[in-house]
């Protein structure tokens, strides 16, 4: 669902991306003041495995379309939405910069399609109460299936809302919006199945990760985060050569509403920017001599980069915390001197 810049007017894309942006700096703001220091390194390892599992598209049957993995459920039932929802920032900008896979220009709109949805309206309004406060295998599966679903309706829906404000594409309105939803229903279904399978598995190792219930005690997460970088690398580095080279669910739609035109893309300022920044464009390099090794490789350089740079940012978030707590502090301090 990654749109191109092609698809957005400037201002379009200007005003969602500063809601998404908006978004952000709250979730900012609420890791700082009371994120779990414990889970800085699953929030590293679980961001990498979304982009790793997103690079895996998984064809349609009798559509002639492919879909991927989201992750912004999945993210936000084990991290929290905030937290959840800077993971996804962070991957879907490694996405553009690195692989220019998603316009620059449409990367706020990619946020929010592909990330507030799931992070805010999928976990909090749909996972969390059907789930509770102490999830079983029925619950979880039937929260995922209906929150995935859900949300990428309402992502497809927001596609469409743009790519028609925008008025950059002329595709009738109709059509395109009934192709997005229904292509999106069975990604979403697929989602929903991957995203119950992921939960439950940890569950049965930590299970209080899933819970809702607050831990007296801080249980180590090694067992959790080991096996997931083991199977990051596994899917990054091994799996992602197997991805469909069917048209997304968004290309598939654009391009049956258009009756196969190809949409004309304009060189803007935004695309110079991408061309010197995209060092594996398309998630390839034709330097590698191998269409299928450059595929790897760029599942496990893009899996690297996004778990080391949510890292980076929690431990500098985490930083600034103490730094703030130990300035009110010492003035407090001072006060009853």
């Amino acid at each position: 669902m990654h749109m191109a810049d092609a698809l957005l007017s400037p201002y379009v894309a200007g005003a969602v991306g500063t809601a998404a942006l908006g978004v952000g700096a709250y979730s900012i703001y609420k890791i700082r003041k009371e994120s779990d220091e414990s889970k800085i390194p699953l929030m590293g390892v679980m961001g990498a495995f979304v982009f790793a599992g997103q690079m895996i598209n998984f064809a349609i049957p009798g559509t002639g379309s492919s879909g991927h993995l989201c992750g912004g459920l999945m993210l936000a039932a084990l991290l929290g939405p905030c937290e959840a929802y800077i993971s996804m920032m962070a991957i879907l900008l490694v996405q553009c910069i690195l692989f220019a896979d998603g316009g620059l220009m449409a990367y706020g709109c990619n946020v929010w399609n592909m990330a507030f949805y799931a992070c805010f309206f999928g976990y909090l309004c749909i996972f969390r109460p059907i789930v509770g406060s102490k999830p079983t295998k029925k619950r979880i599966i039937a929260g995922s299936l209906i929150a995935c679903v859900l949300s990428l309706q309402l992502g497809a829906f927001s596609v469409v809302l743009e790519t028609l404000l925008s008025g950059a594409a002329k595709l009738p309105p109709l059509t395109f919006l009934m192709l997005m939803q229904l292509i999106h229903l069975s990604i979403g279904l697929v989602e929903g199945i991957i995203t119950s399978c992921v939960l439950i598995f940890i569950g049965s190792v930590k299970p209080e990760l899933i819970s809702s219930e607050k831990q007296t005690e801080k249980t180590s997460l090694k067992k959790v985060i080991v096996i997931f970088a083991i199977i990051t690398v596994f899917v990054g580095g091994g799996l992602s050569a197997l991805a469909s080279s069917k048209p997304d669910g968004l290309e598939w739609s654009v391009l049956n509403a258009s009756e196969g035109e190809v949409i004309p893309e304009k060189q803007t300022v935004f695309d110079d920017i991408i061309d010197k920044t995209a060092l594996l464009p398309d998630y390839n390099s034709d330097s590698f001599g191998s269409e299928t090794f450059g595929t790897r490789f760029s599942g496990i350089v893009g899996s690297v980069v996004v778990g080391v740079f949510l890292a980076v940012c929690c431990v500098i978030f985490k930083l600034f915390k103490k730094g703030v707590v130990n300035d009110h502090t010492g003035k407090g301090n001072r006060g009853d001197k």
